[in-house]
Formats: structure tokens, C-alpha cells, sequence
């Protein structure tokens, strides 16, 4: 069921990136974001704004795992960034630990999520980003479940704009 969904427009990978960070501020543990999006859209340089808004120590450079599929970093919760762009069956997610990471309490970021099949997650925050030209994006949160409605909708009594401030469209 989608609850709630909110769509913003960025005109830089700065821009990106900080809506990143402003997003990973407000995730609490165990929140899992599937992002989808043209190869080159944002995908990884949203996460590389989502590991600095978990407190992902600056030494730690953020890349997209395509070839090692998932990468880890620590930070106020644990980030499991995975890429699913190279997997081939719904068996290689047992291969990689996918069913592991998933049920822990880390946040995880899983780039070229409509690889997965069709109710999957049962929770999660949908992320898509669109290429609008070379400098803009449009990036459609879309909530799947509560966490994802909290972020979007009210978090702790914080509207979503006071959360992603100038970049709502």
C-alpha cells in the first residue's frame, strides 16, 4: 500500500547529495530504501548524502558496490549499500547475505531495487530519480509502509518541509 509521496527537484549533484543528507538525518534503524533510476541519474551520489547524514566517518569514500555488490560503512547506524544491477537470479540474494542485512537494524540503500521481485519489501521508502537535464533531477519519494509514511508525512511532529526545506517541488 503507498501511503504518501513527495516529489523534489535538485539542479546539482551537490544538490543531490544534500538531499541525501538531509534524508539520512531523519532515518531511523532498520529503514530500507529501494532507488531506482537511469544508469547515471543520482542514484549513488544520494547515498553518498545519506552516509554523511548517518554520521558515516568523512575517511570512508561512498562508491556505487556494482562489482562487489555490497558495501558496508559504520556510522550512527550501519549503511548496507547494495547494488543489484549485476545479479541475475532471486537465489544470488541468499549468495550475497541480502536476507541477513535486511532483517538487521542498520539502514539499508539498495541501488537498481526494481530488480527485486514484486512484494519483496514489505516496508520501505521508494526513491526514484528521473534525469531531467544534465544538472536537474526529479527524485519521487514514495512511502511503502510506516517508516517511510513518517518521513514523509510527520516525523516526531517535524513537517517534511522543515526536513527537506527548499529542495520540495
Amino acid at each position: 500500500m503507498i501511503n504518501k509521496q513527495v516529489q523534489i527537484i535538485t539542479n546539482s549533484l551537490e544538490e543531490t547529495r544534500a538531499l541525501g543528507e538531509k534524508t539520512g538525518k531523519h532515518l531511523d534503524s532498520g529503514t530500507v530504501l529501494a532507488l531506482t533510476g537511469d544508469l547515471g541519474s543520482g542514484k549513488t551520489t544520494f547515498v553518498q548524502g545519506l552516509a554523511k547524514g548517518l554520521d558515516v566517518p568523512d575517511n570512508y569514500y561512498i562508491t556505487s558496490p556494482t562489482y562487489t555488490l555490497i558495501n558496508e560503512y559504520p556510522g550512527k547506524y550501519h549503511l548496507f549499500h547494495v547494488d543489484l544491477y549485476r545479479i541475475e537470479n532471486y537465489a544470488d540474494f541468499d549468495d550475497i547475505g541480502l536476507y541477513e542485512i535486511l532483517r538487521s537494524d542498520g539502514i539499508v540503500a539498495i541501488e537498481w531495487a526494481d530488480k527485486l521481485p514484486k512484494n519483496f519489501l514489505p516496508e520501505y521508502l521508494a526513491i526514484h530519480i528521473d534525469i531531467l537535464n544534465n544538472e536537474s533531477r526529479k527524485i519521487s519519494m514514495t512511502a511503502h509502509g510506516l517508516r517511510g509514511e513518517n518521513l514523509i508525512g510527520r516525523k516526531h511532529g517535524i513537517n517534511c518541509s522543515k526536513i527537506w526545506g527548499h529542495f520540495r517541488s
